[in-house]
This record gives C-alpha cells, structure tokens and sequence, in this order.
C-alpha cells in the first residue's frame, strides 16, 4: 500500500494535522505526542523512523537526526474515527528534550 492511499483514509484537522503519540513497542509506555500531516506520515512510512510537522517551527523534523535518539517504526495504527495515529517504535535513547525517558514525567499534582 502506497503512502498516499494509506494517508488517504486519515483525517486530519483545519490546519492538515492530526496528533500522533509515540508508544515503546515493547515495555508499552507513552514517549510523546507530536502532529503530522500527510507528508510526515508518508515520510515515517517510507523511512522507517518517526517523522512529525513541528507546529512552531513550521517544519518537518525528524526525530532523533539531531540528538541521536531514534524511534524505528515497529507498527502505525490509527484510531476508530481515524484522527489520531499511534507509532508503536523501538527507541534508541530517550524521548525527551530534557533527557526524560518520556515526555509525560511530570504529575498535576506536583508530586
């Protein structure tokens, strides 16, 4: 299945994305949640490796190219109303620009 028929099933919001949360395909925890449009879906596909639409910069970044700590792609699936992704990968290093294993290490409640 090419890319753009795979994307072609997606939904994506006004602005072309749809949020895309980042799983270890292994232990199961959640690493981090990024947006991609169709060309960052594409490029994931295609690479191998987890691609994203940053809101801020207003570009494509590949995670990892930089810092080293790769996600390889074991599996996408997409949610039942096909607006959200999911990216089941195997990390090399950890998921946040802090050096957190994950993106979600802080509680609400401060603790």
């Amino acid at each position: 299945m090419t890319g753009a028929s795979v994307t072609g099933q997606l939904k994506f919001n006004k602005d072309g994305l749809a949020p895309a949360i980042v799983q270890d395909a292994r232990t199961k925890e959640i690493l981090m949640l990024a947006y991609v449009d169709a060309e960052a879906v594409r490029k994931t596909l295609e690479t191998g490796t987890t691609w994203f639409w940053s809101r801020s910069r207003k570009e494509y970044w590949n995670k990892g190219a930089t810092s080293g700590n790769t996600q390889a792609v074991v599996e996408v699936r997409y949610d039942c109303d096909a607006d959200a992704l999911l990216f089941l990968v195997d990390p090399a290093g950890p998921a946040c620009h802090t050096g957190a294993t994950t993106c979600f290490h802080n509680r609400l409640d401060g603790r």
